[in-house]
């Protein structure tokens, strides 16, 4: 605990919800409530806020126990005119001095943090009206001579400048794949396209990016209109060229808010009679509507809302004096709070900019990622590659290695498409170093990778071998027989050490003496040079769908679950899936664990289960002890526990490897492999024979010199020196560990 001049915070949902608010709110409420800070939850937004009463009301942590899977926001949320006109921000300040309430968290979009910045600059005249007519005392306008105003985007639409992802973006993404994923296996079947309409308003990123992840053919967007007058028949002749180069369905996804060349609105349904009367394709239209909004918050939402609402009421203790507005957000992976205005302004100017039909300008203010995504998507939706790309020059191989990671269909897809399109040719090789060994090689085109956007597995196949010893003599004689230029690896730790090998041999194999990228592919994230790996973030999704199954078992019988989740001796999954789970404790190889720790963590849970809670979670990394093991837990939890509460094991297993890839590792996969393949040519152009990988790291994907894999990376536990998520523990300490702890 720490001193602060805070006492008093007011929470409230506003604009339309968006999955993940409920994550913020329960993490506003028990942050203020373990630093003995009063939180009151406005239901219904500012619409609360003017009716005052029971609409403002306080918080215990119980208050919020069992939300944080739930979609939609337990408050509430509404529109009020009222609110607009000073009179009622006048009835609005009075509720809240009565309620002793002057720093205000506020999760809602663009409209109603400009709101919530008016209310708070016309704030002192509000006070001293309300004095002047005698509706609050002296000491009450002493007491509360400011409104400190912190916001946190909650927007499907993920449309805020300042932030690189707004609290239900990534949910909405999710329901979106899951829809067109449905869609395009009975268009395939019936040979149909399909038009699908997505939300987002006058931001194209929903339809941008679930056209990129879904493999779709074209789409339509506010910032990138058409460039030709005649639209519909430029799209009539692009669905003409895809059936003719063999495709089976179209897939054509178009935004809200699309426009034309000269800002005329296009609409879905015209899209659908343009396609039937020109070419007379079978077409059908699917609008998603407000399915987009709904359902429980993904693992990144839960993430991301919760570690915001936290920083939120820690910059309110931190600030106390700070009299600027400020919106916390995400930017390169790091929380910063960003002025609310400057952020808001900057916001606004882009659909302006798009109706003054100034594409490219808005294309930049949306950031470089919206702008790469769009050049990837222009490159791997056309029907054939490039005609001007010249012959092909270099011979490229492309191959996965190690364990299956969700995504690894894609990044080869992407890094074929790619190379292609560049006038390459390109190989697949079939089960890893094992194929490299066996020479299980084999020429891939332009339409094998086609249907590989959406499936998990990995059509290449894959495997945990490194090569050794004689190995490298059959490698070099298939890489000479080819005569390969570069190689691209995708995979975890033992793509990595395969690299470095080769790397080493060079000397003895001149085959070897090309450069070489690795991505990272692994559900482990467990590599250096990178925040996330491709299939991480399917894992982590995975995870809290099955624990949010046992959660609920759990409730229902007064029980502690104690699960086990992958990750070997990295405890990245175990953290976030703990995180945004809600688990009292986690357990990780990095920290350790102690017979002290779990007699502590038995006690801590006993004295709640007293005091009325109803379940209780423990989430486990799968090698955090060689000792303490998961059932070795789970028997002293049983033991100890009593007859408080009884207790399960549940090691979940390969379902973690499983499944569809996410919207998030799709994106990231193919921004990923675009950059690999970029970055291999140049090196081939440059003649540098580099070892590297690509990494996300801050945001912007960097380069990796494998030369460096020694000095950061913990070889004997196959994890990176540095790992950024163990700050994390903090936050689930703090939730789980509380004296005030009641039910999660």
């Amino acid at each position: 605990m720490s001193d602060n001049k805070l006492n008093c915070i007011g929470v409230m949902t506003s604009g339309g919800d968006a999955p993940g608010m409920n994550a913020a709110v329960r993490a506003v409420v028990k942050t203020a409530l373990f630093y003995d800070i009063d939180v009151y939850a406005i239901y219904h937004g500012y619409q609360g806020m003017l009716e005052g009463g029971d609409k403002i009301k306080k918080m215990e942590w119980g208050s919020v126990g069992g939300i944080l899977h739930k979609g939609g926001t337990i408050i509430g949320t509404a529109r009020c005119k009222e609110f607009r006109e000073r009179e009622g921000r006048l009835q609005a300040a009075k509720n809240l001095i009565e309620k002793h309430i002057d720093n205000l968290v506020v999760i809602g979009g663009d409209g109603s943090l400009t709101g919530a910045n008016l209310f708070s600059e016309e704030w002192p005249s509000l006070v001293e009206e309300l004095l002047k007519n005698d509706e609050i005392t002296k000491e009450q306008a002493f007491m509360h001579p400011r409104l400190n105003i912190v916001g946190l985007v909650g927007s499907i639409d993920n449309d805020l400048t300042g932030t690189d992802m707004t609290i239900g973006a990534d949910t909405a993404l999710r329901r979106i794949s899951e829809a067109l994923d449905a869609i395009s296996s009975t268009a395939a079947s019936h040979q149909r396209t399909f038009v699908v309409e997505v939300m987002g308003r006058n931001c194209g990123y929903l339809a941008l990016v679930s056209a990129l992840s879904s493999g779709a053919d074209y789409v339509f967007i506010p910032e990138y209109p058409p460039e030709q007058d005649d639209w519909a028949q430029a799209l009539c002749n692009k669905i003409t060229e895809n059936k003719k180069a063999g495709k089976q369905k179209s897939l054509i996804i178009i935004a809200e808010g699309a426009i034309d060349k000269h800002g005329n609105p296009i609409k879905s349904f015209e899209v659908v009679e343009e396609l039937k009367n020109r070419i007379h394709e079978d077409a059908r239209l699917t609008i998603l509507g407000h399915v987009q909004r709904g359902g429980s918050p993904t693992a990144f939402d839960r993430y991301m809302s919760t570690v915001l609402g936290y920083a939120a009421v820690r910059h309110l203790i931190d600030n106390p004096d700070d009299a600027e507005s400020v919106i916390i957000a995400l930017q390169k992976n790091r929380v910063k709070a960003i002025p609310l205005m400057e952020s808001i302004r900057k916001n606004q100017m882009i659909p302006q900019i798009i109706s003054e039909r100034k594409f490219n300008e808005a294309i930049e203010m949306r950031g470089g990622s919206f702008k790469n995504s769009l050049d990837t998507f222009r490159t791997l939706s056309r029907a054939k590659p490039n005609k001007d790309a010249g012959p092909k020059s270099l011979n490229i191989l492309v191959m996965n290695a190690g364990t299956l990671a969700p995504g690894m269909n894609n990044a080869v897809r992407t890094a074929v498409k790619t190379g292609i399109d560049k006038g390459h040719k390109i190989f697949g090789v079939y089960n890893g170093f094992k194929g490299l060994i066996s020479d299980d090689i084999t020429p891939l085109g332009w339409m094998d990778v086609e249907d590989w956007t959406s499936t998990g597995g990995a059509e290449l196949g894959t495997n945990r071998k490194i090569p050794d010893n004689r190995d490298f003599y059959e490698i070099s004689k298939n890489l000479e027989k080819r005569n390969i230029h570069g190689l691209i690896i995708i995979g975890g730790f033992v793509g990595y050490a395969g690299a470095y090998r080769l790397l080493d041999k060079r000397n003895e194999f001149p085959a070897f003496d090309m450069p070489i990228v690795c991505i990272p592919a692994t559900i482990n994230n467990n590599l250096p040079g990178t925040v996330f790996s491709i299939g991480a973030d399917t894992a982590l999704n995975s995870i809290i769908e099955a624990v949010d199954k046992i959660k609920e078992s759990a409730v229902a019988n007064q029980r502690v679950f104690v699960v086990e989740v992958m990750g070997c001796y990295c405890g990245f999954l175990a953290m976030l899936s703990g995180l945004a789970t809600g688990a009292e404790r986690v357990y990780v190889h990095e920290k350790g664990i102690t017979l002290h720790d779990l007699q502590d963590d038995v006690h801590l849970f006993k004295n709640a289960f007293m005091e009325g809670r109803r379940m209780g979670l423990v989430v486990k990394s799968e090698y955090a002890n060689k000792i303490y093991t998961t059932p070795f837990i789970s028997a002293l939890y049983e033991e100890d526990g009593g007859e408080v509460f009884d207790v399960r094991q549940s090691i979940l297993g390969h379902i973690q490897q499983g499944g569809n890839p996410s919207p998030f590792d799709r994106s990231l996969a193919t921004r990923m492999a675009t950059l690999g393949v970029d970055h291999l040519l140049k090196l081939i152009s440059d003649g540098t024979k580099d070892v590297v990988s690509i990494g996300l790291h801050g945001g912007e994907f960097e380069i990796f010199n494998i030369l460096d894999l020694e000095r950061k990376m913990d070889v004997k536990f196959e994890r990176p020196k540095e790992q950024w998520w163990l700050a994390l523990e903090e936050i689930v300490n703090l939730f789980g560990k509380s004296s005030h702890s009641k039910d999660q």
